[in-house]
């Protein structure tokens, strides 16, 4: 296991525009892990590999405000440098892998993976819940617990 500077596992949730799915994961990973009283063993963030959705100003709301309802029903509140800084970039389907792998500078330190890996039920990919309403998201809620809960069991620490 690698650890940053601070001596915490740094893990960063990437989707494709950071509005849906890595912030979803984020929050439930953060939820995880104060539950587990290991909140102080990491530092969690969430980014998107297209560069329309940099900025929270430019998140689509409604998308937005879905991902936020579901965290709240199931109790959860809602760049170059994270290769260089972060241990592990945990990604949402192939085509996040596939971007960032490519993009990976030389000396880059994080393992590129995909978090629907450590998913118990074997949903590899963590699908876009843009077109599947409500439903859609709390697919994706139930399916990113299993996942954090598996990448938490991966690194020995549940």
């Amino acid at each position: 296991m690698v650890s940053n500077s601070a001596d915490k596992i740094k893990v960063v949730f990437v989707c494709l525009g950071n509005i849906c799915r890595s912030p979803m994961a984020e929050a439930v990973f953060k939820a995880e892990i104060k539950k587990l009283g290991l909140s102080n063993r990491f530092v969690v963030d969430s980014a998107g590999t297209a560069a329309y959705h940099a900025s929270i100003t430019r998140r689509d709301p409604v998308l937005l405000f879905r991902s936020v309802q579901t965290c709240k029903k199931y109790g959860v509140p809602v760049c170059k440098e994270d290769y260089l800084t972060a241990d592990y970039l945990l990604c949402m389907d192939r085509s996040n892998l596939s971007d960032l792998k490519s993009r990976a500078p030389k000396g880059s330190k994080a393992k590129i993976l995909l978090l629907g890996s450590f998913d118990p039920e074997g949903q590899i990919i963590i699908e876009d819940p843009y077109y599947g309403g409500v439903k859609g998201f709390d697919n994706n809620y139930h399916q990113v617990v299993r996942s954090c809960n598996g990448f938490l069991e991966h690194l020995g620490m549940i």
